[in-house]
């Protein structure tokens, strides 16, 4: 049962390393696209949970 475990181990220390070669820094372009497209989904979750938080507050002051 060890011996299973440990060639587990192995060979996921083998594929870590091997990734690890083969990855590539990203250059500064594919970070702000990246921002970009970060920052244009938190502004929408942000206005999606703001416009329910007004529709809810609309509801509850007008039947509560």
């Amino acid at each position: 049962m060890l011996e299973g475990a440990k060639g587990k181990l192995v060979s996921f220390l083998g594929q870590c390393k091997r990734i690890m070669t083969i990855a590539t820094k990203p250059s500064k372009s594919d970070y702000l696209s990246l921002s970009k497209v970060v920052a244009a989904g938190v502004a929408l979750i942000g206005a999606l949970g703001f416009l329910l938080y007004l529709l809810f507050n609309l509801v509850i002051t007008r039947f509560f």
